[in-house]
C-alpha cells in the first residue's frame, strides 16, 4: 500500500480525471488485485480497499478467494440474514451495523460487501442464510439501518446482489424471467428503498441474467433503473468474475469490475471503443464515479477509529433479540434452575452458527451451548452427542447413550439443524429436511422423555415432521459467535425471546410458491407466481403453513387496543396515521413486534395479495405497562405497480387497516376510504364491461345518458333489464357483461354507431377531467412552494 492512500490532497475529482490518461483511466476501471482498486499517485489518486461483510468481516491478507476457502484474519461473527430480520429492530441492527464498521475501519478496510438484500423466493436456494425476508418491506428496514450503522463508521457498504438472485445454483447464467410489477414490488423494492433512503456508497451487480439480459450489462436495470428512477449516486460494481462483455456493461453503467482480470478487461474495453460501443465520454462518467468514492474512503481515513472491545458481549444480546421462540406448550419454558437436563446433540458441543460461501468468518470467540447452559444450572446436566457423520453402528450407540440420559433426566434439550455443506454459496439444497440423523434422535428421544425442547441451528426453513415430540421449539437460525450464551439466557428465562419470523416456515416443499418451476430449465427460471411470495401467497391461497410469517412466541402476553385512524377517508397525496394502544399483560418485561398490514378492496383488478406488510415498531414494555404506538402511512402502502401507467397507483376503494402480531393473527381492524387525485384512465371499447364503465365519473354520465335515451325512445319498460337498472343488485349482475351487449338489448335505441359515439365522448370526458385535476395537482404544488 503505497503513501497516497493515507495522504490527504485537495484534488476535486475533476483536477485527477483531468491528469489520466486513457489507459490510466480504463485500467481504473478494473481491480488492482482480489480486494484493492486501482492508484495512482503522480495524478493524486488513491486506491480503496472492499471485504466481505454481511454479517462478520472477512479480510484475506494470504491467498484470497471469493468462496470463503482460505484463511482470513480473527473478526466477530454477528447473527446471520433472517437472524438479524427475526429481530425486527431497526435500533439493534443499527448498532450491529456500527460494531461491524468499527472493525472494518481498524483493519483499514474501506468498503463491506453488504448487505445482501434479495428476497428470499424458494427455501431451496443455497444462499438463504444470507438474506434477510420474503418481504420487501422487512428486507428495506433492517438493510437500511445495517448500512446506517457501518457508513457511521466511515466505511461504505456494498448492496448485494441486484438483482432478482434467488438461487444458487446455474447462478451464473441462469436467467430469472420476471415481470415488471414483481420486479418493482418484491424483487426490486428492498434496492430501491436502500438507496433512495440509506445512500449506500455502491451497488454490486448479480451474476445471472434478468429477462435474458446479464445484470452487469443491463441497461434498464443499471441506468434506467437504479440511477435516473432512483437518483442512485455511487458506483456500481460487479460480483467477483461476473462481468460477461466488459464493454456493454460499461456502457450499461457497470464502473467497476472485480477483481483484477490481469488485462482481459481492459483489453475489451479498448476493443469497444474501436466498435464504437463505448466512447471515452462512458469512460470518464465510471471514473468520475469510482474517483470519488476513493476520495472519500481516503478523508474518512483521516479520522480514527477507537477500537471496540465488546463485539462479543454485544453479540450476546444481539442473539438472544434474534432467536425465536416457537413452541412452548404447557408452559414448559423457561426452565426451572433446578431441574436435571439432558442436554443431546453434537451442535451443543460444537455450535453451528455460520455456513460456507464469501461470508464466512473466522471467529474470534465461541460460546459453546452446553457450557454456558453449566453456567446457570443449578441441577445436573449431563450432555450425549447424539449424532455421527459415522458409521450406522456408531449412530445407534450414540441414540442409545441419548435415550439413557434423557429419560433419567427431569428435561431433554437437543440441539439440530442444518450441518455446514447443506446449505451454502454455489449449491442450493434439494429439500428442506433436517438430516435424517437429527430427526431420529428427536423420535427416539421423544418416546422416552415427553419433557423435550429442540433447539434447531439452520440458515434457512426446515419441515419438521416431528414436531409432536416437542413441547418446545427454539429456532436459532445462524445467531453468531455468542449464540451458545444468548440460548442459555432464554431456555432459563435471563432473558425473554421477542423474535418473529422473518420467512414463512411451510408445512411441505410442495407448498411453496416456486415449487413447480424451482430451479428452472433450460437456463431460465420462470417467476409465474408474480407478487404471490411468502405470506402473500399463503395467505391469498389459504395454504396453511407451518409457522407463519411474523410468528413468535414471548414468556409474557401482550394485548393490543383502541385503534385509531386519523382519517375515514385519503386522497392518494395524503398520509394517514394509525395508533393503537399495547398492553403486556404477563407477568414479566417483554418486547412485541406489532405489524401493520394494509388489505386492498376485494375484486379489484389486478389480483392483489389478500394483505401486504406496510409497517411494524418492536416495543418494550414492563410488566403491566401500556404504551402507543404510531404509524405514518402514506399512497405507496396502498399502492401496486401499474405496467400501463409506469408508476404507482392506488385505485379507489375501501381499504383494511390491519393490526397484527404475526400475518395470520390480526388483533385490530379498521377500514379507509381511498380515492386517486387521478384516476388510472383504462380507455373505453366495445368489449369493455359494464363494470370497467361504472369505474369512472365520465362512464356513470355515459350509463346515465343510456338510460336517458331509451326513456326519450318510449321504451321505457327496457329500463326493467337488469343491465340498465341502476340498482346494486343489477350493477353487480351485470358488471361483466360486455357494452356490445347494451346494443343487443335496446330494441335499436343504441345501435353500434351510437354507441362508437358515445364511447368516443366518454373517452374524451375522461381525458379531460383528469387533465384537470393534473393541471390543479402541479398549479397547488407551485403555489406550495
Amino acid at each position: 500500500m503505497t503513501a497516497v492512500r493515507n495522504e490527504m490532497r485537495n484534488d476535486t475529482t475533476k483536477d485527477i480525471l483531468a491528469r489520466l490518461t486513457l489507459d490510466e483511466k480504463i485500467n481504473l476501471l478494473n481491480g488492482r488485485n482480489f480486494w484493492d482498486t486501482q492508484e495512482y499517485p503522480d495524478a493524486g489518486l488513491p486506491s480503496f480497499s472492499v471485504a466481505d461483510g454481511p454479517y462478520g468481516l472477512r479480510k484475506q491478507t494470504g491467498i484470497s478467494d471469493h468462496m470463503g476457502w482460505n484463511e482470513s484474519l480473527p473478526s466477530t461473527a454477528y447473527v446471520a440474514g433472517h437472524g438479524a430480520a427475526a429481530s425486527w429492530n431497526r435500533s439493534l441492527i443499527r448498532e450491529m451495523g456500527r460494531h461491524l464498521g468499527n472493525e472494518a475501519k481498524t483493519n483499514d478496510v474501506d468498503i463491506l460487501l453488504g448487505p445482501a438484500i434479495n428476497i428470499v423466493r424458494s427455501p431451496l436456494c443455497g444462499r438463504n442464510f444470507e438474506y434477510y425476508s420474503e418481504d420487501p418491506l422487512l428486507t428495506s428496514e433492517i438493510a437500511t439501518a445495517y448500512i446506517e450503522g457501518v457508513q457511521s463508521q466511515g466505511v461504505g457498504t456494498c448492496v448485494k446482489h441486484f438483482a432478482a438472485n434467488n438461487q444458487e445454483r446455474d447462478r451464473e447464467y441462469i436467467s430469472a424471467e420476471v415481470e415488471e410489477r414483481a420486479l418493482r414490488e418484491i424483487y426490486l423494492a428492498a434496492f430501491e428503498h436502500v438507496v433512495k433512503y440509506a445512500k449506500p456508497t455502491a451497488v454490486m451487480t448479480a451474476l445471472n441474467r434478468l429477462n435474458g439480459v446479464y445484470c452487469s450489462e443491463n441497461e434498464w436495470l443499471l441506468n434506467q433503473t437504479l440511477r435516473d428512477d432512483w437518483g442512485f449516486e455511487g458506483f456500481v460494481m460487479s460480483d467477483w468474475n461476473g462481468v460477461n462483455d466488459r464493454a456493454k456493461a460499461l456502457k450499461a453503467g457497470l464502473d467497476l469490475e472485480m477483481p483484477c482480470s490481469y488485462g482481459i478487461g481492459e483489453e475489451r474495453i479498448r476493443l469497444g471503443m474501436e466498435m464504437g460501443i463505448i466512447t471515452e465520454d462512458d469512460i470518464d462518467s465510471c471514473c468520475e464515479r469510482l474517483i470519488d468514492a476513493a476520495l472519500n474512503a481516503a478523508k474518512e481515513r483521516q479520522n480514527p477509529s477507537l477500537a471496540c472491545t465488546d463485539h462479543h458481549d454485544f453479540c450476546h444480546g444481539l442473539a438472544e433479540e434474534c432467536i425465536v421462540l416457537l413452541k412452548n406448550e404447557a408452559d414448559i419454558l423457561p426452565i426451572d434452575e433446578r431441574l436435571n437436563l439432558a442436554v443431546l446433540g453434537d451442535f451443543a458441543m460444537k455450535p453451528q452458527f455460520q455456513m460456507e460461501g464469501s461470508a464466512l468468518v473466522n471467529p474470534t470467540r465461541r460460546d459453546i451451548p452446553l457450557e454456558e447452559i453449566k453456567k446457570i444450572a443449578k441441577g445436573q446436566v449431563s450432555f450425549g452427542q447424539g449424532y455421527t457423520a459415522g458409521s450406522d453402528e456408531e449412530q445407534e450407540r450414540l441414540l442409545r447413550q441419548a435415550e439413557e440420559l434423557a429419560a433419567a433426566a427431569d428435561v431433554a434439550v437437543l440441539f439440530v439443524g442444518l450441518p455446514p455443506g447443506i446449505e451454502a454459496e454455489g449449491r442450493d439444497r434439494e429439500d428442506i429436511h433436517l438430516p435424517r440423523r437429527h430427526t431420529e434422535l428427536i423420535e427416539r428421544v421423544g418416546r422416552v422423555q415427553s419433557r423435550l425442547i429442540v433447539v434447531l441451528c439452520n440458515g434457512s426453513v426446515v419441515d419438521m415432521p416431528w414436531l409432536d415430540h416437542a413441547k418446545g421449539v427454539f429456532e436459532c437460525f445462524l445467531a453468531g459467535q455468542a449464540m451458545g450464551g444468548a440460548i442459555a439466557s432464554l431456555l432459563y428465562g435471563r432473558a425473554c425471546p421477542s423474535a418473529k419470523l422473518p420467512v414463512t416456515f411451510p408445512r411441505h416443499i410442495a407448498h411453496t410458491p416456486s415449487h413447480l418451476h424451482y430451479p428452472g430449465f433450460a437456463g431460465k427460471s420462470a417467476y409465474p407466481e408474480g407478487v404471490f411470495v411468502g405470506y402473500r401467497y399463503y395467505d391469498t391461497k389459504r395454504v396453511e403453513p407451518l409457522f407463519p410469517f411474523g410468528y413468535g412466541l414471548s414468556y409474557t402476553t401482550f394485548t393490543y387496543s383502541d385503534l385509531r385512524l386519523s382519517s375515514s377517508e385519503i386522497t392518494d397525496e395524503e398520509q394517514l396515521e394509525v395508533s393503537l394502544q399495547v398492553k403486556n399483560t404477563g407477568d414479566c418485561a417483554g418486547m412485541e413486534v406489532v405489524q401493520l398490514y394494509v388489505a386492498p378492496p376485494e375484486g379489484g383488478v389486478p389480483i392483489r395479495p389478500l394483505k401486504e406488510l406496510r409497517g411494524f415498531e418492536k416495543v418494550s414494555l414492563e410488566a403491566g405497562e401500556t404504551k402507543e404506538v404510531t404509524f405514518l402511512l402514506d399512497a405507496r402502502a396502498f399502492s401496486y405497480y401499474d405496467e400501463e401507467l409506469r408508476g404507482w397507483y392506488a385505485p379507489e376503494g375501501r381499504y383494511e387497516i390491519l393490526c397484527a402480531a404475526s400475518s395470520l393473527d390480526i388483533r385490530l381492524r379498521a377500514s379507509i376510504n381511498v380515492s386517486p387525485i387521478c384516476p388510472k384512465f383504462r380507455e373505453i371499447k366495445g368489449w369493455s364491461t359494464v363494470g370497467h364503465l361504472s369505474e369512472s365519473e365520465a362512464g356513470r354520465k355515459m350509463l346515465d345518458l343510456i338510460r336517458r335515451k331509451i326513456r326519450e325512445s318510449g321504451k321505457v319498460h327496457l329500463l326493467k333489464l337488469p343491465i340498465f337498472d341502476d340498482s346494486g343488485e343489477s350493477a353487480e349482475r351485470v358488471a361483466q357483461l360486455p357494452l356490445r351487449m347494451i346494443t343487443l338489448l335496446s330494441d335499436n335505441v343504441i345501435n353500434n354507431d351510437i354507441m362508437d359515439r358515445l364511447i368516443a365522448d366518454c373517452n374524451r370526458a375522461h381525458i379531460e377531467t383528469v387533465r384537470g385535476k393534473m393541471e390543479r395537482r402541479i398549479n397547488g404544488r407551485e403555489e406550495a412552494i
